[in-house]
């Protein structure tokens, strides 16, 4: 997969989002906000192992992935 990468909602931690360099952005049309990354998931998994964590589960969702993960 490569990016965009979405990563978070309108209520995700502020200083996770910086630290992952996310940008929060609203779609026409969407009545939320969504904090997204022009990186690949790969980079993104990465950046979160090293701030302790890891994927429990993963599945597809038409043509979007999905992870679901652990803070140890």
């Amino acid at each position: 997969e490569v990016g965009p990468t979405m990563v978070g909602d309108e209520h995700s931690d502020p200083g996770l989002m910086s630290f992952l360099g996310a940008t929060k952005r609203n779609m026409l049309g969407n009545h939320f906000w969504e904090y997204y990354v022009n990186d690949a998931p790969r980079i993104v998994l990465n950046k979160l192992e090293s701030c302790g964590y890891r994927v429990v589960s993963m599945t597809g969702v038409g043509q979007t992935l999905v992870w679901c993960l652990h803070k140890e």
